[in-house]
């Protein structure tokens, strides 16, 4: 029962994301410019998005595909504050990669984020595997996250 509630957690999640892109992909970030597979950018608001704010936040991994990572959101001096959010995998597969490197206290302004895309398979593929998937996996204090998974 609790994979079940894990698996609906993930699709619902992927599916705020999906919901969330507001605009078509943009270049990959410049953490991701010359990662194998890297999609592009796209505009994320949060499940709990607060219209016309600038928030801060710190990436727990920073652009690694292959690591789950969690958004942790803070205050301007970087102390956490309670939000946060995971990488997921969207329906067509592309995992939703969040920026910029780890740990690194940075804006959204409109508390709009912009994290990169990626194709798993080119993804690992790139980096000298056979192929590879986007899996969910937890990435504390995300319960949800997920990566590139490769073989």
């Amino acid at each position: 029962m609790l994979n079940i509630t894990k698996l609906l957690s993930v699709f619902v999640i992927s599916m705020l994301l999906v919901v969330g892109a507001v605009s078509a992909a943009d270049e990959p970030s410049s953490g991701a410019q010359d990662m194998p597979g890297a999609k592009g950018t796209f505009e994320f608001k949060p499940n709990d998005w607060r219209e016309g704010e600038t928030t801060w936040w710190k990436d727990s991994d920073g652009v690694d595909p292959g690591a789950p990572g969690c958004h942790i959101g803070t205050d301007a001096q970087g102390s956490p504050n309670g939000r946060m959010f995971g990488e997921a995998c969207l329906p067509e597969g592309l995992l939703v990669e969040s920026n910029p490197g780890a740990v690194e206290l940075h804006s959204h302004g409109n508390d709009t984020g912009h994290p990169d895309t990626f194709d798993c398979n080119e993804w690992c593929v790139g980096n000298g595997n056979s192929r590879g998937s986007c899996r969910a996996a937890a990435a504390p204090p995300c319960e949800q996250s997920a990566f590139c998974a490769c073989e």
